[in-house]
């Protein structure tokens, strides 16, 4: 809701609401899912490595692109690199139990 508002204004919102949004989002998934589940939940390390490293190289390269490749928009080239970038996750949770272990064995 703060977005919509804010796209409307011109306003600075669009970047911080970005990351307080998907950091609530997270917690509340993990939250919810810890508060209902009828057992205990045991969590690897994996999931939140992988989530922290894609989400830190998604800021890094949302960052680059509006404070410094064009200030203040984002180009239709800059959506694209970003929308492919959102695909390549779809891809490493699609694999995502490969990808660990692969990982456990190669550690």
């Amino acid at each position: 809701f703060t977005s919509l508002i804010g796209t409307f204004k011109n306003s600075e919102v669009g970047f911080g609401t970005i990351v307080g949004s998907a950091v609530f989002n997270v917690l509340f998934v993990i939250g919810m899912c810890a508060i209902f589940s009828k057992e205990i939940l045991t969590l690897t390390w994996w999931p939140l490595a992988r989530d922290c490293a894609y989400y830190s190289v998604g800021l890094a390269v949302l960052a680059f692109f509006c404070g410094y490749s064009s200030p203040g928009q984002i180009d239709l080239w800059e959506a694209v690199v970003l929308f492919v970038m959102y695909i390549g996750y779809v891809f490493v949770m699609k694999f995502n139990a490969r990808i660990y272990s692969w990982l456990r064995r190669n550690a």
